[in-house]
């Protein structure tokens, strides 16, 4: 059974930072990074390749989130800079089988439960 687990969540204000964390027992997966505001469908945010090499975000993202990997230790970071009201949802890691990001939902196999970032005006 894969583990995929975020941690980083919290509560900031408008403009700060955040850094969300994901692991994921077992190998290497492209990772993901998806949110849903309240009331909302789940949304794509970042995504990122097996190999680090090719990352895609979302509008909404360009510009203010980076995702970044660190293979050795199976782990994606998600920096979160500028945070606006917007951002405020609950995000979600993922990891899919195979070597190139995804930006679809439906192409990941294994989810965590979610941290929750508000972001406060």
């Amino acid at each position: 059974q894969v583990r995929v687990v975020e941690s980083g969540g919290g509560l900031v204000q408008a403009g700060d930072s955040l850094r969300l964390s994901c692991a994921a027992s077992g190998r290497t997966y492209a990772m993901g990074w998806f949110r849903q505001a309240p009331g909302k469908e789940r949304e794509f945010v970042a995504a990122i390749s097996w190999g680090g090499d090719s990352t895609y975000y979302a509008d909404s993202a360009k510009g203010r989130f980076t995702i970044s990997r660190d293979i050795a230790k199976n782990t994606v970071l998600l920096q979160m800079d500028s945070m606006k009201p917007e951002d405020t949802a609950v995000y979600y890691c993922a990891a899919g089988e195979g070597l190139s990001a995804k930006v679809n939902a439906h192409e990941y196999d294994y989810w965590g439960r979610g941290t929750r970032v508000t972001v406060s005006s």
